[in-house]
């Protein structure tokens, strides 16, 4: 293997680090650039990242996003947000009505291009020897974190990532078989046999998080809506024909 795909096959998620550790601003801004390298449809760029450093900051984005410590700890706190400002803006500029405003398929564009921009962030914050993990928490309470971040409407919080110099060492977790994850030329439906050695192979790391096995924690986790009121949050920020 080479450089490149060892990196990616070591990826950990890192929950503690070493306090008080600044990034240097051009380890940061080459972050930054490798994160805006990642495709995105139609070259819309459809993201933004917002780098919250202060520590009183980092400290009320840890409360905003349910309470995770890692938010508080970490060297620097990228948000990265669906920002469909700069659209609304140009189509100011060309006379368009912006319509599509309050269509579904903006937050799947949204969703995978931040997805791709995150990646390439995390990838070159790991090949720069520091430790990342990703917070699907910012999600949690977008109307008070969109407040917090100054957010204009169009605009709404996703994902988070921490990166920092990691205090306790973390080990690969495990992943499911390819074969449950890969098909070719058609899906195939029959994984349980393929679930249920993943569940005896990652139970180590199931128990150190208190859950049996890796399908009840899935089971467990949609049970419920996880935030029940996304929907009218996201309508407020502009998006499913909110506003």
């Amino acid at each position: 293997m080479n450089d490149v795909l060892t990196l990616l096959r070591n990826h950990r998620s890192f929950r503690k680090y070493k306090k008080g550790v600044e990034i240097p601003e051009e380890k940061l801004d080459a972050i930054i650039r490798a994160a805006q390298a990642a495709p995105s449809w139609i070259n819309g760029q459809h993201y933004s990242i917002i780098a919250i450093k202060d520590q009183e900051r980092k400290n009320k984005m840890a409360e905003l996003c349910g309470n995770q410590p890692y938010i508080a700890e970490c060297s620097v706190f990228l948000c990265f947000v669906a920002d469909f400002h700069r659209v609304k803006v140009a189509s100011d500029m060309h006379g368009k009505s912006f319509q599509i405003a309050g269509e579904e398929d903006l937050l799947m564009v949204a969703a995978t291009d931040i997805g791709l921009c995150m990646q390439n962030a995390l990838t070159a914050a790991e090949s720069l020897d520091y430790g990342t993990i990703c917070i699907g928490g910012l999600r949690r309470n977008i109307t008070a974190t969109a407040e917090f971040l100054n957010l204009p409407e169009f605009v709404m919080p996703v994902v988070g990532l921490c990166i920092g110099v990691p205090d306790v060492e973390a080990p690969v977790k495990p992943r499911l078989p390819k074969e449950a994850v890969y098909f070719e030329e058609t899906y195939q439906t029959d994984v349980m046999p393929l679930l249920e050695a993943y569940d005896q192979e990652i139970i180590p790391f199931s128990e150190r998080e208190g859950f049996a096995s890796y399908t009840e924690r899935l089971a467990k986790f949609y049970d419920r809506p996880y935030y029940p009121n996304l929907t009218e949050q996201i309508k407020e920020r502009g998006f499913l024909g909110g506003k």
